[in-house]
């Protein structure tokens, strides 16, 4: 091998080298802009179940409202089953 093709030979190794470190550094910039976008977004997930959990509170003050709803609606129902039936004076 003669010294040309000795520095030929390194010198494409070289490239090939700093090709493969380029292309690998790229990949980890990605992955990590990748989870960076994710972990945004799971941030944002907890705040908003924290954000939720605030109102729990309100949660049985609700039920409560949709009980007397279901009743009135019961009475109702049962008034005008009367009234079609001829049952009602």
């Amino acid at each position: 091998m003669t010294d040309n093709q000795y520095w030929t030979l390194v010198l494409v190794l070289g490239a090939v080298v700093i090709v493969a470190v380029v292309a690998l550094l790229s990949l980890l910039v990605y992955f990590v802009k990748l989870i960076d976008r994710r972990v945004a977004e799971v941030r944002y997930t907890l705040e908003s179940v924290a954000e939720n959990t605030e109102h729990a509170a309100l949660v049985p003050k609700t039920a409560d409202g949709v009980e007397a709803v279901l009743a009135e609606g019961l009475q109702h129902h049962l008034f005008l089953g009367r009234v079609a039936s001829g049952g009602a004076s």
